[in-house]
């Protein structure tokens, strides 16, 4: 927040105006404080733009449709003037994070709280609707956690339930993914839409991830009008409570009074709001607004003024950062927590590259792109695949240790001694890396700063994977161990089969309490992350290493077979039939899969295929060009990504609808190749170089 300046006004009806909370192309909104103390949120038109007609029409209406809305699950309008020379709108001034900061900080909800934030949300849809409106944008960046509970902000789009988009053709209805297909389509919007958005949200907060995927709008779009979400991470008594919400037909979509009844949450669980790192979230930035509001003594007889401490916001102590059209408002704490190698700081934001268009001239079909940085020579040669985590990327040094360097340009950010790069690295929620010691201690650090943090005797020789829970290693002299994240003290302790204790090391996936380790020689093994105990396994699966990957409560592995099998007892889905592309001779191994979306991506030999995640059909997909020897595939952005053989020593990239070569990017040693990616980039090792490439 920025103090006021020349040109701001001190008053605006019965509030005195205490700084700029934000502004945009219609107006500022400031913090206001009324005669008994009270803030408010107060938004206002630029004075140029009071004159303009559809613009001052457009603000009337949305101070006449909040107004229109009494339910307790909104920002309450306090005032409003909107026939003076400066109109303005005051709203209530809710404290707490949104949804999409909360998930992401703090991870995916539980069950009982997603079910408790349903029928609240659920309840206040039926106000709105009873009011006569539709919301229009509901999203986890309008849907504030307060310590009351959840409160729907926002109502800028909002309009009349017989009112069309307010948009002109070509123009984005809503934030693409969270809108109807309806509002997609530009029809005619009931309040049924809105029950579309909640569904959407809903599968946000149990999973950690959107409900739809692609790579660029047109295609998320497409995804929500034809595809269907994705169920990745959500619990399966939620499953069947939140499809009927995402039906494409808007008639097939229950009414919010029949949501809020079916999800009934447990006895207590609209308390959440008031308990656990949530709450503690809200209570700091409560503080901070008592602050803001009642500056209290520095020293003795001198006292903090407001403005000395809403610089002091500006400058980063606290953020305050506008939640949508009402103006609600939120504050991020400057507290200071006390030194807690357990007090684990919020994931930061993943900073996301542009994605390149051909049809702006960003590239030329055919021609190598030009990389974002790289390549640099960074890696040691015997480095594990790069790591992104949010805002860096993190491999083996070359000078050994573990390094860690912007996505953004490839600086190095920091580094760390003493760790066994090749006993490899993890992300615990993107909020801590995970690293084998030298030593064999189980080390952690802090993603952006490199801030070391819990450390556990873990004797260590490899990580396997990590899950909410814990971290899984094999130690040094073969055994499989968990170590609690919350306190890293071991759990349990197993013996590994000789099969799956190769020279290598195995590879693991771990969810939905199963831990699902594979060997280099074709053996898997699924333990109960709970003891350690053996639930089922696997022999003779393939003759080379098997990279499982696991998706929702299925568990996909490669070999001599691509196959589907259930997490919670091993029990066959589907096994791929696919014969070769090129016709004729054995079919080939499959490479390691990878999961988007509705798909299963992965090698036959030398040739990528998508496969269906429901049945293992391929239809009609796979690439008019050999792609790969076998690696991964990766898709970002519009693109399928593949390295292809050590001869032509080439990073290939397919389009994902047309399965044509857009681009390859030549390598300059193939040596040691992979490919990992995020956040719209692509990142090529080769030997020891590091490299960045676009996505289109």
């Amino acid at each position: 927040m920025k103090p006021l300046s020349t040109g701001d006004p001190l008053r605006l009806g019965p509030y005195r105006l205490l700084g700029v909370l934000g502004e945009g192309g219609m107006g500022k909104v400031y913090l206001g404080q009324d005669s008994t103390g009270q803030p408010a949120a107060v938004k206002v038109l630029r004075p140029e733009l009071a004159h303009e007609h559809n613009l001052a029409a457009r603000f009337v209406r949305e101070a006449q449709t909040a107004q229109a809305v009494t339910s307790r699950g909104v920002a309450r309008v306090l005032g409003a003037d909107t026939e003076g020379g400066r109109p303005w709108i005051a709203t209530e001034f809710l404290v707490g994070p949104t949804l999409d900061e909360v998930v992401s900080d703090l991870g995916r909800f539980g069950e009982p709280t997603v079910r408790a934030l349903a029928a609240s949300l659920a309840r206040t849809l039926a106000d709105i609707h009873a009011a006569g409106l539709v919301h229009r944008d509901l999203k986890p960046p309008n849907i504030i956690l307060t310590s009351a509970g959840p409160r729907v902000i926002d109502f800028g789009i909002a309009r009349p339930e017989h009112g069309l988009t307010l948009t002109t053709t070509g123009q984005i209805p809503v934030t693409p993914g969270y809108g109807a297909p309806e509002q997609v389509l530009g029809r005619r919007v009931a309040p049924s839409a809105d029950v579309f958005s909640l569904g959407a949200v809903l599968i946000h907060a149990a999973s950690g991830h959107r409900a739809f995927q692609a790579g660029h709008v047109a295609a998320l779009q497409y995804e929500v009008v034809h595809g269907e979400p994705v169920w990745d991470d959500v619990p399966e008594a939620l499953r069947s409570l939140i499809a009927p919400l995402l039906a494409k037909d808007p008639a097939a979509r229950p009414a919010p009074e029949a949501i809020a009844k079916s999800f009934a949450p447990p006895r207590g669980a609209d308390r959440d709001w008031r308990r656990g790192p949530v709450a503690e979230d809200i209570k700091k930035r409560e503080a901070d607004v008592r602050a803001l509001l009642a500056p209290t003594q520095a020293g003795a007889g001198h006292q903090v003024s407001r403005r000395r401490l809403l610089t002091g916001f500006a400058a980063g102590g606290t953020l305050l950062a506008t939640a949508g059209g009402t103006a609600a408002w939120l504050l991020r704490s400057q507290t200071k927590e006390k030194p807690d190698l357990f007090a684990i700081p919020p994931a930061v934001k993943s900073p996301a590259a542009r994605v390149l268009s051909a049809d702006e001239g960003d590239f030329v079909v055919g021609d190598a792109p030009k990389p974002l940085w790289g390549p640099i020579r960074v890696l040691h040669a015997d480095s594990p695949a790069p790591l992104p985590v949010r805002d860096v990327i993190v491999f083996g040094a070359a000078g050994g240790g573990l390094a860690a360097h912007n996505v953004v340009d490839g600086k190095r950010r920091w580094a760390a001694a003493d760790i066994h790069a090749p006993g490899r690295y993890l992300s615990l929620s993107d909020r801590l890396i995970a690293a084998v010691g030298t030593d064999g201690k189980l080390l952690t650090f802090v993603p952006s700063t490199g801030e070391p943090k819990w450390t556990a005797p873990a004797e260590a020789a490899w990580l396997l994977a990590a899950d909410d829970e814990a971290v899984y290693v094999v130690t040094k002299d073969r055994r499989v161990r968990a170590v609690g994240r919350s306190d890293a003290r071991i759990r349990w302790t197993v013996e590994l089969s000789a099969s799956l204790a190769g020279k290598t090391g195995p590879r693991g996936v771990a969810s939905r309490g199963r831990l699902v380790v594979a060997s280099a020689g074709g053996d898997v093994v699924a333990l109960d992350t709970r003891d350690g105990r053996k639930v089922w396994d696997l022999r003779s699966q393939s003759e080379g290493l098997i990279r499982p990957a696991v998706a929702d409560d299925t568990v996909y592995l490669n070999g001599s077979t691509l196959s589907a099998r259930a997490l919670a007892d091993g029990k066959e889905r589907w096994t791929a039939d696919v014969t070769s592309v090129s016709g004729g001779g054995d079919v080939p191994a499959w490479g390691p899969p990878t999961v988007h979306g509705a798909f299963v991506f992965a090698h036959q030999g030398d040739w990528p295929r998508r496969l269906s995640r429901r049945d293992g059909s391929p239809g009609d997909w796979h690439a008019l060009n050999k792609g790969g020897w076998g690696g991964p595939i990766l898709v970002q952005g519009s693109g399928v990504w593949t390295i292809a053989d050590t001869l032509l020593r080439e990073v290939t990239a397919f389009d994902v609808e047309t399965r044509r070569i857009i681009w390859r990017y030549e390598q300059k040693s193939p040596k040691n190749s992979w490919i990992t990616a995020d956040g719209n980039r692509v990142f090529v090792i080769g030997d020891a170089e590091l490299t960045a490439m676009p996505v289109f």
